[in-house]
């Protein structure tokens, strides 16, 4: 009945136990009434009933003085004492090892996993909810696993990794069902919902939060009700109808007001919403300010207040105050993020300031300010990527404006388009060594509409230059055509994107006009050719990254060459063509500056044993897989060790481990710029990992590559290279070649997938 929300029926079957005072069955009676009167939020009662039973364990030795522990660390977080909580916590989890309890020692690691949350570790509630899981699996302990499951989920999703919370959550919820758990139940179909609000699916969010209020309801959960109350107000405020948001809020204040509890920070911050949406100002600020200042609240509550009060103060016309609270709110995102340890959770926190930056550079660009703006939004890219190199630490901490983008143009000798896609607005400035100009683009929606149909036309094999691709056309119109009269064609142009451009190849995009380089005559197909007749391109991580460029070493030679693996399974064949391109690339060197791994030897540890640091150039001619769920589990296909299960995927977190410092990395695969993109990181993947091992350049494929035209391109891109071409225009070049061949090869699918991603 305690696990699964039934409080006052414990209570009162509790109360015909009929036992000795001093045995252990009184004392387990004590501790699940404390935990039941804690959740019914009656937590002086529930004091009281633990002091007598730790005065009994104060005694004697039972076995069920842990479960006192474990009642007492609840209680103890209840009251917002989440310190005190853990250390109740961790001597539970000593006193399950010592008495060889294991339901209670994975019950205790679970909860460890939830107090790790509420003080905002959530790398270690990571660690804490999969220990928990694992055990429970382990032990058959579904309740447990379900409960780690959605606990894993709720940190994933206060990391900003919305897509693996909602799959826990989901999953977590069915088995809670299953189970009968409708405690755990209601309490997974919120949080679902958070995820749902956050993606702007309303409608289902809604629904959750209705189908959790009934089960709260069912179960005469006070704690359940409440939740869903807030929930209900937050998703009416949220869809407009304020009217609804003032009856739920009425609803739920006296009761938490009965409970003698201070209203939570989640409907304070409500209620401060729906002040604004009353324009009562005064009240909102008051409201707002208190959740911003709680330390008790959740991080992300907090950020969120913070965010609603810079907005309250640009209602007011109040653009210092605004933007000084823009600042403090981004200031305390970083320092929550300082708190984070692994690239796994660094890489999706920016979600949690991607609408606070946003609305900032709105603030900054219409006080005519593009230049701090500009700052600004190159503040909050690649950041995991750079502290992981520790190649800008000094200047990100000089403040926002340690670079000057036109030194930066002068340089890198290119023409630089940074692209920053808002709601209301999107903005390109594009900067060479003489001015910095902004351009005013469509919405991110309007903007991502065309990518996606764009991508699938490139992928379904289309000729987008013979159709007169629509989308194509538009493409280049919104994100290139604003700053065409800046771009010099004999300059590289240097591409930093945001969102979903960074799945977008530029090169593809429809320019008015014949090719300049083909000399098409002026028949209908000659209206139109694509951008790489124009411009070499490649992409950047961000302009801090442009910023502390230095040149890649000149005296390291040679080219590590890795491929041609023996299949390991049926999923990942070999290939005719993985031989033919190892031939043409070892055609293009010496042999006393080539190194070859392949067939059998080449094996993921075979990569390390290598020393790949000590090669300007490696080449890897194999499968690869790119995992969006988790991006660092992304892996090139090798052979495999003997004996050793899975042992051919060299993954994306190995290869960061393994410091290089080549001139250029070429992925020849399929997907290796990856397939998930995070906010202000980019697409990570691959690449991503060669880039942050300390690759100067990486060459990776947005999306499948064809066994035919690859190993063409792949040899002209060399014989570029030992010619004495950068890798952009070499690359380029080769690109060219197939693009202008009279064969099936010129249509991009088969030339455009290939990237070049640079941090120098």
């Amino acid at each position: 009945m305690l696990r699964r929300g039934f409080y006052q029926d414990t209570l009162t079957l509790l109360s015909a136990y009929r036992g000795s005072s001093h045995d252990d069955g009184f004392v387990e009676k004590l501790a699940i009434e404390a935990v039941a009167l804690t959740r019914e939020q009656r937590t002086q009662v529930a004091a009281q009933r633990l002091i007598q039973a730790e005065t009994i364990c104060s005694a004697v030795d039972l076995a069920s003085c842990g479960n006192v522990l474990t009642a007492r660390a609840i209680l103890t977080a209840k009251l917002g004492q989440f310190t005190l909580a853990k250390q109740s916590f961790l001597r539970a989890l000593d006193f399950a090892r010592s008495h060889r309890d294991p339901w209670l020692e994975a019950g205790t690691t679970l909860n460890l996993g939830y107090t790790a949350m509420q003080v905002d570790h959530y790398d270690e509630a990571v660690d804490w909810s999969k220990r928990a899981y694992q055990q429970a699996i382990s032990l058959g302990y579904e309740n447990v696993a379900q409960i780690a499951a959605g606990n894993l989920g709720w940190a994933f999703y206060q990391l900003g990794d919305d897509e693996r919370a909602l799959d826990q959550f989901v999953a977590a919820q069915k088995v809670a069902a299953q189970l009968g758990n409708l405690r755990y139940q209601l309490k997974w179909l919120s949080t679902a919902g958070y995820v749902y609000r956050d993606s702007g699916n309303w409608t289902s969010a809604a629904d959750c939060y209705r189908r959790e209020l009934v089960l709260a309801q069912q179960i005469h959960s006070r704690e359940g009700i409440e939740i869903a109350l807030e929930d209900l107000a937050d998703i009416s405020l949220t869809t407009g109808k304020l009217d609804d948001a003032d009856s739920y809020v009425r609803q739920v204040a006296p009761m938490e007001r009965a409970n003698e509890a201070r209203p939570s920070s989640v409907l304070l911050l409500t209620m401060g919403k729906l002040a604004v949406g009353r324009n009562h100002y005064v009240e909102a600020e008051q409201y707002l300010d208190s959740v911003r200042s709680d330390s008790a609240s959740l991080m992300t509550t907090r950020l969120n207040a913070g965010y609603e009060l810079a907005k309250l103060y640009e209602l007011q016309h109040n653009i210092i105050a605004a933007e000084r609270m823009y600042q403090s709110t981004l200031a305390a995102y970083d320092s929550a993020r300082s708190q984070l340890k692994g690239e796994e959770s660094q890489l999706p926190f920016g979600t949690n300031a991607a609408d606070i930056y946003d609305s900032y550079i709105e603030l900054l660009v219409h006080q005519g300010r593009a230049g701090t703006a500009l700052a600004a939004a190159d503040e909050s890219r690649a950041r995991t990527l750079e502290e992981g190199l520790g190649a800008t630490a000094a200047q990100r901490s000089s403040g926002p404006v340690s670079f000057d983008p036109r030194r930066i143009a002068k340089n890198t000798d290119s023409t630089l388009l940074f692209y920053w896609l808002g709601e209301k607005r999107s903005y390109l400035w594009a900067v060479t060594p003489a001015k910095v100009a902004l351009f005013i683009l469509p919405p991110r929606q309007q903007i991502a509409s065309h990518v996606e149909t764009y991508r699938k036309a490139l992928l379904d094999l289309r000729d987008p230059l013979e159709a007169g691709d629509g989308d194509g056309q538009a493409l280049y119109q919104m994100l290139v055509a604003p700053a065409a009269a800046m771009i010099q064609p004999n300059k590289q142009v240097i591409l930093l994107n945001d969102g979903i451009l960074s799945k977008l190849n530029f090169e593809t995009l429809l320019v008015p006009g014949p090719s300049p380089i083909s000399g098409q005559t002026p028949d209908s197909s000659a209206q139109l050719h694509y951008l790489i007749d124009d411009l070499t391109l490649s992409s950047a991580p961000s302009l801090a990254m442009l910023a502390a460029a230095k040149p890649a070493p000149s005296a390291r030679q040679g080219m590590l060459l890795i491929g041609n693996p023996v299949s390991p399974d049926r999923d990942f064949p070999t290939l005719p063509m993985f031989s033919s391109e190892m031939t043409q690339i070892e055609s293009r060197f010496a042999s006393d500056q080539l190194f070859v791994v392949a067939g059998p030897n080449a094996t993921p540890a075979a990569y390390g044993a290598s020393q790949p640091e000590r090669y300007s150039y490696l080449h890897f001619v194999s499968h690869a897989v790119a995992n969006s769920g988790a991006p660092l589990d992304s892996a090139i296909i090798l052979s495999s060790s003997a004996g050793q299960e899975d042992s051919y995927k060299l993954y994306a977190r190995e290869i960061i481990q393994h410091p290089i410092d080549a001139k250029l990395v070429t992925i020849s695969a399929c997907y290796g710029s990856g397939t998930r993109a995070y906010a202000g990181e980019g697409l990570v993947g691959l690449s991503w990992a060669f880039l942050r091992a300390g690759a100067h350049k990486v060459i990776g494929a947005l999306w499948e590559v064809s066994d035919d035209s690859t190993p063409r391109l792949m040899d002209k891109l060399y014989q570029g290279l030992v010619s004495g071409e950068s890798p952009a225009a070499a690359l380029h070049n080769a690109k060219l070649s197939l693009l202008h061949s009279q064969t099936r090869f010129r249509i991009p699918f088969y030339w455009a997938p290939f990237q070049l991603y640079g941090r120098r």
